[in-house]
């Protein structure tokens, strides 16, 4: 099962535990996530599903190349790490 977690950054402003989840995109490991941790919804996720912009999602070693539908395929062993973007200069 693909693992989801979250940084330390994230962790400090909502309850987001690792968890192993059923899916075969970013998309549909989101929503098996946010089945069990509602609460997480919002800060990942705009209020049109998207990435939220200061926010980014990792496919293993790969960021996330569609942040609008998450259709970026994972496998059983892919582990998506959640985080928040740093931006600035």
């Amino acid at each position: 099962m693909p693992k989801i977690s979250f940084t330390a950054n994230l962790r400090r402003h909502v309850d987001c535990p690792a968890a192993n989840v059923q899916g075969s995109t970013v998309a549909e490991c989101l929503a098996a996530y946010f089945e069990t941790h509602p609460q997480v919804r919002s800060y990942v996720l705009d209020e049109q599903a998207r990435i939220r912009r200061h926010v980014a999602v990792f496919v293993g070693s790969e960021q996330l190349t569609d942040p609008a539908a998450q259709s970026d395929p994972v496998e059983s062993t892919t582990e998506i790490t959640v985080m928040q973007a740093l931006s600035g200069g």
